[in-house]
């Protein structure tokens, strides 16, 4: 089941990825029948099986991507319900909260699982009580804020992990993965950018 869950994710991942990039280039407008159509081909597509092992496209890109995350597999399934099904837009602000914790978790977790220090950042993820304790805590913190979208993420990943829905028993890599780190840091550095060129504008104002 662990099998199917992660080819399920991935799926759903790259079918999201289609349909922000055609309503991204105007290619179809969100909501459009063709475009959920196409989805759904894309999806279908990615189960046909192939070679004489009769495995689906959607494994051989698994041994390229590895497991994705509850968190990104979740962001996937919201995109895709507002673009094709109309549901309501995540607010910016809940983006960008969302983005900011992957991103600062990112720069602790990947440097230092790749040797460049001494603490074992991976070790908690087994069972922590002190990482319970800190997302424990960021979610009340974000909570009181308004923030509804950080919490349910991390209260979804703990979850799936509690019951071993992926293969991996590390509660790291339910809530986050390169892909999505990759593109929170983007996310992160791009809104910086505009942010420090609206203040160099207004200063030369």
């Amino acid at each position: 089941m662990t099998d199917v869950f992660a080819l399920m994710g991935i799926s759903v991942v790259l079918c999201a990825g289609l349909l922000a990039w055609l309503t991204a280039w105007r290619i179809c407008s969100p909501q459009a029948l063709w475009c959920k159509l196409l989805t759904l081909l894309c999806f279908a597509l990615l189960w046909i099986p192939l070679g004489t092992a009769q495995i689906p496209v959607v494994a051989y890109v698994r041994g390229f991507t590895a497991d994705l995350s509850i968190t990104l597999i979740a962001l996937a399934m919201g995109s895709i319900g507002h673009r094709a099904l109309g549901w309501r837009a995540t607010p910016k602000h809940e983006q960008a909260a969302v983005m900011a914790a992957v991103a600062g978790a990112a720069l602790f977790l990947y440097p230092l699982a790749l040797g460049w220090g001494d603490l074992d950042a991976y070790g908690p993820g087994w069972g922590s009580w002190g990482m319970l304790l800190i997302l424990l805590v960021l979610c009340l913190v974000s909570w009181a804020k308004g923030l509804l979208v950080l919490p349910a993420l991390v209260s979804l990943a703990l979850m799936a992990w509690s019951f071993g829905w992926m293969e991996s028993g590390n509660l790291w890599d339910y809530l986050l993965d390169p892909w999505l780190s990759t593109f929170a840091l983007g996310y992160v550095v791009k809104i910086v950018f505009i942010k420090c060129s609206h203040a160099a504008v207004g200063r030369f104002r």
